[in-house]
């Protein structure tokens, strides 16, 4: 598409955003975060389209509102969880057990008890000692072995504190055998918002190359798990995020390396579906002037739905109603802590108390990993439209 018609498809965006704002604000008091059920159909469109032969397994984690999953449910998705309380939500809102994977490599007795009675079968291990503990708690579970992969580049690294040596999965996958449970395949985790789709590839090489060896010594293997990690973008014209151009190159590489007739591919995205849904709406609650410029105190901050930017390093672009001369501004949650600042050099117009900051691309990992009340300022209601 021509830069000019992107100009102008952005600002019809805009315009049908910030109508959408002033007509939920007659109804609502701020903080409120909107989640447009449109934009979580069109990124699970955009995924299977982009990569049809993989399964997508939404990543509660990331926004576990029931009208999210709910719509997830209605698409068909199957679903990611990572404890007990996650799992028992999905299967309530009408998840079948064979659709959902307990993806955690440590994983409580008490839950492995429960996957069993709710017949989920498939989960992800990195460790012999978790085999012992799935086997005596889920015997005959199928289980995924999630190896360690490069997360170069990736917004938020997790394969720190996850993941076994490649060199070491095809012994754990014996040893899973062994002890009656059934070894399906290997998972990986390329890190949060991976724009480098190198990772992807060279995952894809470690994997192929775990599959071989196991076919060689009698284990065949029929499942990837891809993880998540799929990129968006937070910025209106931030570059170097093309999830289609990746999905292509994962795709090719899936071909070359797998028999696909014969391989199950899943894969986990949350940020994917659920970031580009949300819209976060916020009021000034008080200005000063302070170090020379002003500063706006929000009725929202890093302790609720702007929690993402200190656990998921997120950065974000802070858009205003209110239009005029711009100035470098500082933005600050309403919270008696200095800690709780959002931006020291925003450029935006004057405001006032009343006038609306929003930001975009804010659904996943903010709702979900806000504080519930800390000074009692609530975290946003959500707003499904």
């Amino acid at each position: 598409m021509p830069n000019g018609e992107k100009q102008e498809k952005a600002k019809l965006e805009t315009t049908n955003i910030e109508a959408l704002i002033r007509t939920l604000m007659k109804k609502h008091a701020t903080p409120f975060m909107i989640i447009r059920r449109s934009m979580l159909e069109k990124q699970y469109e955009r995924f299977t389209k982009a990569l049809p032969e993989v399964t997508p397994f939404y990543a509660i984690k990331s926004h576990p509102h029931p009208e999210i999953i709910k719509t997830f449910v209605e698409l068909g998705s199957s679903f990611d969880v990572a404890s007990g309380v996650e799992m028992q939500k999905v299967l309530k809102l009408g998840a079948s057990p064979n659709r959902v994977i307990f993806a955690h490599t440590i994983k409580s007795p008490e839950d492995l008890e429960f996957a069993k009675r709710r017949r989920v079968r498939l989960m992800t291990f990195d460790n012999e000692p978790e085999l012992y503990k799935i086997a005596k708690h889920y015997p005959k579970a199928h289980v995924l072995v999630r190896i360690k992969v490069a997360n170069k580049g990736s917004q938020v690294e997790l394969s720190l504190k996850f993941g076994a040596d490649p060199e070491q999965a095809y012994l754990l996958l014996r040893k899973a055998k062994a002890l009656g449970l059934v070894p399906k395949g290997v998972s990986f985790h390329v890190g949060s918002q991976s724009a480098n789709v190198e990772n992807y590839l060279q995952a894809l090489e470690l994997t192929a190359s775990i599959f071989n060896e196991a076919e060689e010594n009698d284990l065949p293997l029929k499942m990837v798990d891809l993880g998540g990690g799929f990129p968006i973008p937070h910025f209106d014209n931030e570059i170097g995020i093309n999830f289609e151009r990746m999905a292509q190159q994962i795709r090719k590489q899936m071909h070359t390396l797998f028999d696909t007739r014969k391989v199950q591919f899943i894969a986990e995205p949350g940020r994917f579906f659920s970031g580009p849904a949300g819209i976060l709406v916020t009021q000034v609650i008080g200005r000063a002037f302070r170090n020379n410029k002003n500063y706006y105190y929000l009725n929202d901050g890093l302790y609720a739905d702007f929690s993402g930017m200190v656990f998921d390093h997120c950065k974000y672009e802070f858009k205003t109603l209110r239009r005029g001369q711009k100035f470098l501004s500082t933005l600050a949650g309403p919270t008696c802590d200095s800690f709780d600042t959002l931006s020291v050099n925003e450029e935006i117009p004057e405001m006032y108390v009343g006038d609306v900051v929003y930001v975009k691309n804010i659904g996943a990992y903010s709702s979900a990993s806000a504080v519930p009340a800390f000074n009692g300022f609530p975290p946003a209601k959500i707003v499904m439209v």
